[in-house]
């Protein structure tokens, strides 16, 4: 496998969040966190809509794309299918708990299985360059929470993977949903942190509940690299940090309205290939969070683009509409 970089900070895959849309706008604020698609399955990369599902724009690097599915020659090529459309890692999922995901036997529930999980990680490496790596969760309902997650990395690695991102929290098969599972039970990192000093020459990266920058700081002088979720989704603004604390980035200093004037030459672009603003939009409604002028924000986003013909103009003039009301604000 060619040498490839480590990525310290990621965001994390979202169903129905992270699309092509919302990739674009989180990038605005860091060039160097790896972005990651929604799951796709196998089966969907194979014999859907390739087009809709995978492409991408080339502004969205580095970016991996996160698999679901347990038939290791269908991972191998769709992992082939990836590199060849230049995505820069394939990670596979092995840490969603919903029942349709084990329904089709991968997720987390294959936890349960890792020499089914090794085998499908030695097809994957076999056909690709690009890293593969693992998303996964400190184990399932009924197995102890740090041996199983040590029984599996172990078991995963001797295959060849040596990149694993670690939710910690247990996944429950049944009697929570996915929503519910995201808070219960507590999150153990302290489980992370001792698999981390067990495999030292694994990239270990922490994934679960972490809000800021100083929570970050915090995790990776334990682990090697801090997934951040909801947190960077919802409060999209604490990324504007990532790369001058992490990565010692040269980006320069990030307000408001320098991120929407980032936003509107890709706006247009999709506006003249026919998607609608609102397919867009809906991915910036964290952009005043906390601070004055959120709500008014998240009216026009969510009520005003759906009320005629409106484009990037209109999101200019609520814009200018907050800076006249709070001046106190630097956009």
């Amino acid at each position: 496998m060619a040498d490839t970089p480590f990525h310290k900070i990621a965001i994390a895959p979202m169903m129905d969040w992270t699309d092509r849309h919302c990739r674009f706008f989180l990038r605005q604020f860091t060039r160097h966190a790896l972005l990651h698609t929604e799951m796709i399955t196998t089966q969907a990369v194979l014999c859907g809509d390739r087009a809709r599902l995978l492409e991408y724009h080339p502004e969205e690097h580095p970016l991996a794309l996160q698999l679901g599915g347990s038939d290791p020659l269908a991972l191998a090529e769709c992992c082939r299918i990836a590199a060849d459309m230049g995505y820069d890692e394939v990670n596979l999922n092995v840490g969603c708990p919903s029942e349709r995901v084990q329904a089709g036997r991968f997720g987390v529930c294959l936890m349960a299985e890792p020499d089914l999980v090794a085998r499908c990680i030695n097809a994957m490496r076999g056909a690709v360059d690009i890293p593969i790596s693992v998303k996964t969760r400190i184990g399932i309902k009924e197995q102890p929470e740090g041996p199983a997650v040590e029984r599996f990395v172990r078991t995963v690695g001797e295959a060849g993977c040596n990149r694993f991102t670690i939710h910690a929290r247990k996944a429950w098969l049944k009697g929570l949903s996915p929503k519910e599972n995201r808070d219960v039970p507590p999150l153990n990192y302290p489980v992370v942190y001792a698999l981390k000093e067990q495999n030292p020459g694994l990239f270990i990266a922490v994934n679960g509940g972490i809000m800021n920058c100083k929570e970050i700081h915090a995790h990776l002088t334990r682990v090697d690299g801090v997934m951040l979720g909801r947190a960077a989704y919802q409060d999209c603004f604490i990324l504007s940090d990532i790369d001058r604390l992490f990565f010692d980035g040269t980006l320069p200093e990030l307000t408001r309205r320098t991120v929407l004037e980032a936003m509107e030459p890709y706006i247009e672009e999709k506006l003249a290939e026919g998607v609608p603003l609102s397919a867009i939009t809906r991915h910036m409604l964290g952009l005043f969070v906390g601070i004055p002028g959120a709500k008014h924000w998240r009216r026009s986003l969510t009520e005003g683009v759906r009320e005629g013909d409106v484009g990037f103009s209109y999101l200019e003039q609520t814009l200018t509409e907050i800076e006249n009301q709070y001046s106190s604000i630097a956009a």
